[in-house]
């Protein structure tokens, strides 16, 4: 996700913009300055206790609704505040300008907007609210409400990055690209958002056509190309990307194709953009009225099964249907098949087993597992695994170490955290049984 923006604008004084018509959005900036004289106060001081104070003095409990929704959206507390401010003064300091421009852009969002309003005439206003988060967003939404990390979303080549760890270095290659450049852009995805039925979808395809709406949506409405690096990969590569997609596309969770930096076959991040993006651009292609199928995009049920494969099949983006690709994708969901030293569901178990090796029907992915307490009221039945010695070579089984006593029930869940290299995951799996007495 991105960003977002509205129509003809008035300034206030208090650095809230408001519009002339009533039923059009608002910028409200005022978190961005009273984030920074936050943080002139932390950085002045050294003890813990102060800049606690400082920061929910002069930011947190002045901030916005809109400050409060992000930090709820991306669970920002006074801690990740605090951390970030001490942790990357660099960073910060470098893009403090930027982050004051807000109201400089106002104008230029509020012109793409009114572009998007064009295409969709329906479109409901939404008020846009630039905050400065964490380094978890550059852009969201949540309650219907537009929110801006301006610290990432407004960042540009110059901002610094050398005391980021690990974790952030695609920050690096995100600021080169200046941002603050397609913020027009980035509020256009957002605001598609804000109209859509959902931002939560059910499965990896329904969450990649719903991201692929905004993206192409606001590329329609501003008539310049995606930012994304995914977008221009995948459309080199849009043969690869699909035989991979296909076979994990009804997963019920995002893999690495959306909002993280898993390492993946293609070395890009967020290819799932790229795949819905494809479907819409096709779908749109075909539609002999673009108005309504820019309607029928946005105003899409993603969770209703039925209508998202409709709609894809329809994009013709996949040589099959959704219905063969999910009956194939059902056909290879990975089962647990045994495990090795007991039969499950049984009584008289041998006590003095020391490890227990489940077995799978296919190779499992290894670096991903999951175990948890069982159905029975409280934890005495639990099936405590000792050590994880880990899988097979060939990742069709795991061997865990136990120590059972006799004459007593056991119970463990293995939970859909198991997955194949496809990533679609087990159905949660019961190990229960009880031992022999002494």
């Amino acid at each position: 996700m991105k960003i977002l923006g509205p129509l003809f604008i008035l300034f206030s004084c208090c650095s809230t913009i408001l519009f002339a018509q009533k039923k059009t959005p608002a910028f409200i900036t005022t978190d961005i300055d009273n984030f920074w004289l936050a943080y002139d106060k932390i950085s002045s001081s050294k003890d813990s206790a102060a800049q606690y104070n400082y920061l929910n003095q002069f930011y947190l409990k002045k901030g916005t609704p809109g400050l409060k929704a992000i930090m709820e959206a991306r669970d920002y507390t006074a801690k990740s505040y605090i951390d970030a401010i001490n942790r990357y003064p660099l960073f910060w300091n470098s893009v403090r300008k930027n982050t004051l421009k807000a109201k400089e852009y106002a104008k230029v969002i509020a012109k793409d907007v009114a572009k998007m309003r064009k295409l969709y005439p329906e479109l409901k206003p939404a008020d846009v609210y630039f905050t400065i988060g964490a380094l978890r967003t550059n852009g969201t939404i949540l309650n219907g409400k537009v929110l801006i990390g301006a610290e990432l979303a407004m960042a540009d080549q110059h901002t610094e990055t050398k005391e980021f760890p690990s974790e952030y270095r695609h920050l690096k290659s995100f600021f080169d690209s200046n941002p603050i450049q397609d913020i027009g852009f980035l509020n256009v995805h957002e605001y598609v958002h804000t109209q859509q039925k959902t931002t939560i979808a059910d499965n990896l395809l329904a969450q990649c056509t719903m991201e692929g709406v905004a993206e192409f949506l606001a590329v329609k409405a501003t008539g310049k190309p995606s930012p994304s690096p995914a977008i221009a990969y995948g459309k080199a590569n849009e043969g690869k990307i699909k035989a991979v997609f296909s076979l994990q596309m009804f997963n019920p969770s995002t893999g690495f194709w959306l909002y993280n930096n898993t390492k993946n076959q293609f070395g890009i991040r967020d290819l799932g953009y790229y795949v819905g993006y494809a479907i819409c651009e096709q779908y749109y292609e075909k539609a002999s009225n673009k108005k309504l199928a820019i309607k029928e995009m946005i105003e899409l049920d993603y969770n209703d099964s039925t209508a998202l494969a409709k709609f894809v099949d329809q994009s013709g983006y996949f040589p099959e249907s959704v219905q063969n690709l999910r009956e194939e994708y059902n056909r290879n969901i990975p089962r647990v098949i045994g495990i090795k030293q007991l039969k499950n569901h049984t009584e008289g178990v041998n006590p003095s087993i020391t490890q227990l090796t489940i077995e799978f029907s296919m190779p499992m992915y290894k670096e991903s597992r999951g175990f948890d307490f069982g159905p029975s009221a409280g934890r005495d039945k639990v099936l405590r695994v000792q050590n994880v010695l880990g899988f097979s070579e060939d990742g069709r089984s795991i061997t865990i170490e136990v120590a059972l006593l006799p004459g007593k029930d056991y119970e463990l869940l293995l939970t859909e955290r198991f997955m194949n290299t496809n990533f679609s995951p087990i159905s949660a799996y019961l190990i229960a049984f009880r031992t022999a007495a002494k």
